[in-house]
């Protein structure tokens, strides 16, 4: 099963009302399966600030956590997502990693 596929099984425990994982790893230097974009909108999230959002996330990935090196989340409610009906896009990478040659 592939990394974006066991984020995806993950993040269902938030219940997720809509659920979209990118792999966004061609974006940057690191290597493969490195880079994702989450937008999870779940009424579990309705009454918290984006840190608290951000942690739900996090519990629910568990140990997958290391394994990825960048995760860009975006959380809303399902009130929120249907004000937004996207999320914005993720800029390119400029490089500067300690890995760079």
């Amino acid at each position: 099963m592939s990394k974006q596929a066991l984020i995806e099984q993950a993040l269902q425990a938030l219940e997720p009302s809509v659920l979209q994982v990118e792999d966004e790893s061609h974006m940057h230097s690191r290597g493969q399966e490195t880079h994702y974009k989450a937008v999870v909108v779940s009424e579990r999230f309705a009454g918290l600030n984006r840190v608290k959002r951000h942690q739900q996330v996090y519990a629910a990935m568990g140990e997958l956590m290391p394994q990825v090196h960048a995760l860009a989340l975006h959380t809303y409610t399902v009130g929120e997502w249907q004000q937004q009906q996207s999320a914005p896009a993720s800029p390119q990478c400029l490089g500067g990693s300690k890995h760079d040659h």
